[in-house]
């Protein structure tokens, strides 16, 4: 066996290792999450858990275990922020690309990047001491901390993801398409929407779920600007709890091995089921997109 073939069997083996250990470590978060949160599975009715609209493991007048509030609460967050972020980044990326000059590419995307190192606490204080009061005072509410004033915080925490790797895509395509196209007589518009869009499709579809992953799983900022409301949410300018800033408040002061404790751990595993569910679907669409403009 020559060098070349021991080369390329060592680094086959070093991804090989790489990926394997990756699965590993995902299948023993899931283990972990599963056996800290059997206590609740066997105790807590799994209809009560998932469709009570009442979070109160504490309750004098008896516990409530239900977590459709803080579930509803993720939900509106998670799903107007991308709402917000998706247009936005997609068209951010689209003109840093194709339409921008290098000069304006070099200064604005490193500033773009750059917002993604910002803490998220540090966006959580300007929720708090600039966005919330700002927004109180337009829509004449009584407090500004609510779904809606972290659904733009976490809007601007997504966007370098997406608009990053998006742009990443659009600069990676073969300039063959944009040639062939302007060639035949399409505008540079048309050029974009009919042939670079569909061609960046998948990958811009993966930036997207990225962020998403990232606005499910944000706890800080969310913490200190949803408002902490254990209510159930009927608006976008309530105050809720999603699951992540339920879990990061209570578990500090939880019994460990008490039912509570177990609780949070299996709050914790629909967290994980879903963004897992979430990642597999957007794999499965990515591929059959690949396989559409496979040449």
């Amino acid at each position: 066996m020559n060098e070349k073939n021991i080369r390329e069997r060592l680094i086959g083996f070093f991804f090989s290792s790489i990926g394997t250990v990756s699965l590993v470590i995902l299948i023993g978060i899931f283990v972990f999450l599963f056996v800290s949160s059997i206590g609740a599975f066997t105790k807590i009715p799994l209809k009560e858990f998932f469709f009570g609209k009442m979070w109160n493991p504490l309750g004098y007048g008896g516990s409530s275990w239900g977590i459709l509030s803080l579930v509803i609460g993720t939900l509106m967050i998670t799903g107007f922020s991308m709402i917000i972020a998706i247009p936005l980044g997609i068209a951010s990326a689209i003109y840093l690309s194709q339409i921008a000059s290098p000069k304006i590419r070099e200064i604005v995307k490193p500033t773009i990047e750059m917002i993604a190192s910002v803490p998220s606490v540090v966006l959580g204080l300007i929720g708090i001491l600039f966005l919330a009061p700002l927004i109180a005072g337009i829509f004449n509410l009584s407090s500004g901390l609510n779904a809606f004033t972290s659904s733009l915080i976490v809007a601007v925490m997504v966007l370098p993801t997406i608009i990053s790797l998006s742009e990443d895509i659009f600069a990676s395509l073969p300039n063959d398409f944009t040639e062939a196209s302007l060639s035949l007589g399409a505008t540079k518009w048309q050029t974009i929407k009919m042939v670079l869009i569909p061609a960046a499709l998948s990958g811009i579809f993966a930036a997207v779920m990225l962020g998403l992953g990232r606005a499910v799983g944000e706890t800080m900022a969310v913490l200190m600007v949803a408002g902490n409301s254990l209510a159930f949410p009927t608006s976008l300018f309530d105050s809720v709890r999603p699951m992540t800033a339920n879990i990061a408040i209570e578990m500090k002061e939880v019994v460990q091995g008490s039912l509570h404790y177990h609780s949070l751990f299996l709050i914790g595993m629909v967290l994980f089921v879903f963004t897992f569910l979430v990642n597999l679907i957007s794999d499965i669409i990515i591929e059959n997109q690949t396989k559409k403009y496979k040449w």
